[in-house]
């Protein structure tokens, strides 16, 4: 396989998805490369979370090919390298009688294999996982009783106890208060700069994105654009995205 080839971590060739007679996502060519920081903005129905749940093997495209570690989605099983935090927070059961540092070893049961019991490993990964995400200290805190950025923090740390190489995200800051977004978003850089994670991150908030990513994935049906971001807003990207020249695209310090 070529270099550039090896440096693609997940790539979607041609794909369409339909629901019931409605095209959701029309064509969709899109590379993301090892190291990548991917922001996937759009409008309201443009197929986000539909792109995020292709990539994850849980919708089936209607056409086209899709691939993750040069490996076809029908035959990939490696999926301890990818780790997904979905929309959850706003919508999370505040009785759920779970403490952190159990639903953040929940996360090592798909590596554990059926009928293994957790073990010191699984331990050392989930406080490892805690320590990175900031948690260490409320870690025998029964999660409902965390604020919604917290929670969303322990969910990345659910995420990041196999240690994967390709994080996905689907809105996760969404209910969180701005000092939350702050720690989140501090959180993912320390994950992209320090630890070599690639991410690729859903948001409806295109100030944040643009500031955060590296790269920057336009999506209404089909890709409007991808590149780097500043090269978004001089090709006009934005505008054709929204329909409107009016998007906010600087951000709070």
């Amino acid at each position: 396989m070529p270099a550039a080839e090896s440096d693609v971590v997940a790539e979607l060739e041609h794909v369409c998805v339909d629901y019931d007679g409605d095209r959701v996502l029309d064509q969709v060519n899109l590379r993301v490369r090892r190291g990548d920081f991917l922001g996937v903005i759009g409008p309201n129905g443009a197929g986000k979370t539909t792109l995020l749940r292709v990539l994850l093997g849980l919708v089936r495209p209607s056409c086209g090919h899709v691939r993750l570690f040069g490996q076809d989605l029908r035959h990939f099983r490696d999926w301890h390298r990818v780790g997904y935090v979905p929309q959850k927070a706003v919508a999370f059961e505040t009785r759920f009688p779970a403490t952190v540092m159990e639903v953040v070893l929940s996360g090592r049961a798909g590596r554990a294999g059926v009928g293994r019991r957790l073990g010191p490993a699984d331990r050392t990964a989930a406080e490892s996982a805690l320590r990175t995400a900031g948690l260490w200290e409320v870690r025998d805190r029964m999660v409902g009783r965390l604020s919604v950025g917290q929670q969303q923090r322990v969910f990345v740390a659910r995420a990041l106890v196999h240690e994967p190489d390709l994080l996905l995200l689907d809105e996760p800051t969404v209910g969180v208060d701005p000092e939350g977004e702050d720690r989140f978003y501090a959180l993912l850089r320390h994950l992209h700069r320090e630890r070599g994670t690639t991410v690729v991150l859903v948001s409806h908030d295109v100030a944040a994105v643009a500031q955060e990513v590296s790269q920057l994935a336009c999506l209404n049906r089909t890709l409007v654009f991808h590149g780097p971001p500043e090269e978004a807003l001089r090709a006009g990207a934005l505008e054709r995205l929204y329909g409107t020249r009016n998007v906010v695209v600087a951000h709070r310090h």
